[in-house]
């Protein structure tokens, strides 16, 4: 997505008077110190503070941090003018103590002006001894204007801090990153369906077949065979073996595979996993929500206050101004889903993500096996449950409201369109709830691609929500009228690539499949013929839309293709479209038994995309949706195994969905899931995917310690690797869409 910076507040901006600046030294080729007075023998001369009392004391820099504040920057230490070298390696280390202990303390390595980011960040918990702490890093730009600072606030009692022997230490040799994979049999962590496909991937330096055993629970050989040697897979340099043992299909938990003396993560041959998980992937997104306070009771551990409502300190969103020049009023934009881990709300990926929910209630509509009762009132336990409509549909529908509020209304400049985004002026630093979020927020310029997600969503809810809320129904329908008349009258403006300070860009020049998607959503719902004119003479709709890398929210084109396969209606044609499913299912296919980790997810040059996971699941839907269309096996088959990439059966041997597997991706990049950096905040919630490998590892600490990296082992469990660790609301919309029909297929 490229649209993610992790950053400092401007702490330098907030402080009084800076103590004595010393002259900043430059890193060179040697071990250089880049610290000044990072010893504090008889002064804390070069060392600023912020809301503390601070001093030196028996040889240390000991502040007094006052109780009652919010943030970790709301009391601080720090010195500023750094340099830094772009390429450097760094090795950044310091005793700390705490009285009394078990309070955090925010360590960073960053720049003291704007944009604020960050290059490296600790949050150890201290000790009321000193304990020694060091990080090594490579920073990834040239910078005169580094900052060290120790952000201590954020505690409701006072307590004393002491800092003593803080080095930054340049010319230091880079640390050598070394996953820790676990055993060699890579499977499924989570659950295999009995009557469905099981397998599993051995890393050996074996040329010839090896034995496999299945044991159960007690340690007893349930099934045994032989291996298939694959040779060296690309996608992670590994020389690998194939495990299948699909003829076994008793239920069990705790299973075991054994293969060149290694015995895998268990996992279980049951359904029961997938109804958890379909639910738990839908009810992520009642923690996503903005404009409302999440209610302890529904998700324990994961209450707060509502966000962006106007109560200081933030400037909430109910009258958002646009950028400068862009337009003369404000919008009530309250409500919707945070698009990630920061807190910016977008057209064009809640779109995405609107789609793919409604569809994948649709679809439990539809299809032969689908079960609309799973994901019916009552089933994600949030504050509409029992109001006789279908749960996903409550919830979809609290970000269909805002995605409404976000068009240009009548009477204005460009009315119909909608706004592309809306978030804070500036990017914000981890943690941050919601509801201390300080930035100033802006609706950005109205765009083309923004327009069409809206016109095309609207139409899609139109149908799906007229049976439960008609006027409901009917004003979604008209606002998708009103974006088509728009975007048609509009049909050039693009997103700038270059607007993604505070919020991601989602620059798209490519409107075409936008178009596309929309007609067919409007068709769909109204069955009149100008829009089945657009769709057929749509240069898309003859084109060949299932791509290697999948549908995405700036490639919408399989989105209209798929639901014009599945949703009834009289397009001429039909058929064809529904073969045109057919056949991109047959090429996922066939990459998925090319590919040793059994995955249809195979990039060109093995460059894996921002957000490869719900890539992986993408081609799975193209996949199911061949089943639904065909009733073949090998669609149902080829669909239920895409899912064992994600669970576990991987180069890096764990499960990318948090809180399933033995190991599991829990620090993803959030504000306000950031347990890593603030051990009151708890960890994402269950059923959270991560974005997964990204070949580009665009953040610093991905940059630190992936470079060189191989396909799948380009990421890191970290809250600090946005590009390969983040979560996002079109993510898990994948997720629960292929947990739904995985969990159907039981």
């Amino acid at each position: 997505m490229k649209r993610r910076r992790t950053t400092l507040l401007p702490l330098a901006a907030l402080l009084g008077t800076a103590l004595t600046a010393l002259p900043a030294q430059q890193a060179g080729a040697e071990e250089t110190e880049q610290v000044r007075n990072g010893t504090f023998d008889t002064t804390t001369d070069g060392w600023w503070t912020s809301n503390v009392g601070a001093g030196a004391a028996e040889g240390r820099l000991c502040a007094d941090v006052p109780g009652g504040t919010v943030n970790r920057w709301d009391s601080a230490v720090g010195q500023d003018g750094i340099t830094l070298v772009k390429g450097e390696t760094y090795r950044f280390s310091f005793k700390a103590s705490g009285v009394p202990e078990g309070h955090a303390v925010r360590a960073i390595v960053g720049q003291s002006v704007s944009p604020y980011e960050t290059w490296q960040e600790a949050t150890p918990v201290l000790g009321e001894s000193a304990d020694s702490y060091s990080y090594t890093f490579t920073s990834p730009v040239d910078s005169t204007q580094g900052q060290v600072a120790f952000q201590v606030g954020g505690s409701a009692d006072p307590w004393r801090f002491c800092l003593d022997d803080v080095s930054l230490l340049g010319g230091v040799p880079p640390e050598v990153y070394e996953p820790d994979t676990g055993p060699r049999v890579r499977v499924n962590q989570v659950a295999y369906l009995p009557a469905g496909p099981k397998n599993a991937t051995l890393v050996t330096d074996a040329t010839g077949r090896l034995p496999w055993e299945l044991r159960s629970a007690a340690g007893a050989r349930v099934a045994r065979g032989w291996t298939v040697p694959r040779g060296v897979d690309a996608s992670s340099g590994q020389n690998v073996h194939s495990i299948d043992f699909g003829a076994y299909r008793t239920r069990g938990t705790g299973l075991t595979l054994v293969a060149d003396g290694e015995t895998s993560r268990p996992f279980d041959i049951g359904t029961a996993a997938y109804e958890r998980l379909r639910l738990d992937a839908a009810k992520y997104y009642y923690t996503q929500r903005s404009g409302v306070a999440i209610r302890d009771d529904l998700r324990p551990g994961y209450g707060r206050a509502a966000g962006h409502v106007g109560v200081a300190p933030n400037q909430g969103d109910t009258a958002v101004p646009c950028q400068p020049g862009v337009c003369a009023y404000t919008l009530d934009v309250s409500g919707g889903w945070y698009d990630a881990g920061d807190h910016g709300k977008y057209v064009v990926n809640g779109g995405i993500s609107v789609w793919e929910l409604l569809s994948t209630y649709e679809r439990e509509l539809l299809a032969r096996t689908g079960q609309a009762e799973k994901l019916g009132d009552g089933t994600l336990a949030i504050p509409e449950s029992g109001n006789k409509v279908p749960d996903l549909l409550d919830e979809v529908r609290w970000e269909l409201e805002f995605l409404l509020k976000m068009q240009v209304p009548a009477g204005q400049p460009l009315a119909g369109m909608a706004h592309h985004k809306i978030h804070d002026e500036q990017w914000t630093g981890l943690p941050l709830l919601p509801s201390d979020d300080p930035q100033k927020r802006e609706l950005h310029p109205p765009s083309t691609a923004a327009t069409l997600n809206l016109a095309a969503t609207a139409a899609q809810a139109a149908r799906l929500y007229r049976p439960y809320d008609a006027g409901f129904a009917a004003k979604a329908l008209s606002a998708a009228r009103k974006a088509w008349s728009a975007a048609l009258a509009h049909p050039d403006l693009y997103a700038s690539e270059s607007d993604g300070v505070g919020g991601g860009a989602y620059a798209d020049n490519d409107v075409t499949d936008e178009f596309y998607w929309a007609a067919a959503e409007l068709y769909l719902s109204t069955g009149e013929k100008a829009f089945a004119d657009h769709v057929l003479g749509s240069p898309v709709h003859t084109a060949d839309v299932f791509v290697p890398v999948g549908y995405d929210w700036a490639r919408t084109a399989a989105a209209a293709r798929l639901d014009l396969a599945t949703v009834p209606s009289r397009l001429p044609g039909r058929d064809k479209v529904r073969q045109s499913v057919v056949k991109g299912a047959d090429r996922y296919l066939a990459t998925l038994a090319s590919h040793p980790y059994g995955m249809p997810y195979a990039p060109a040059g093995n460059v894996y995309d921002w957000g490869s996971n719900h890539q992986v699941l993408h081609n799975a839907v193209v996949i199911a949706t061949a089943y639904d269309i065909t009733g073949a096996s090998k669609y149902r088959d080829g669909a239920v195994q895409s899912m064992d990439y994600v669970l576990g059966r991987n180069a890096l041997n764990i499960s990318y969905v948090t809180g399933y597997g033995e190991v599991h991706s829990r620090n993803q990049h959030a504000r306000w899931y950031a347990h890593q950096l603030d051990p009151s905040q708890p960890n994402p919630p269950k059923g959270t995917l991560a974005g997964g490998p990204n070949s580009s590892i665009q953040d610093p600490l991905a940059q630190s310690r992936l470079q060189g990296c191989v396909g799948q082992f380009c990421y890191i469990d970290d809250i600090q690797s946005w590009s390969t660790n983040e979560h996002t609301i079109n993510w898990n919309s994948a997720l629960t869409r292929m947990a739904s029909f995985v969990a159907d297929q039981g």
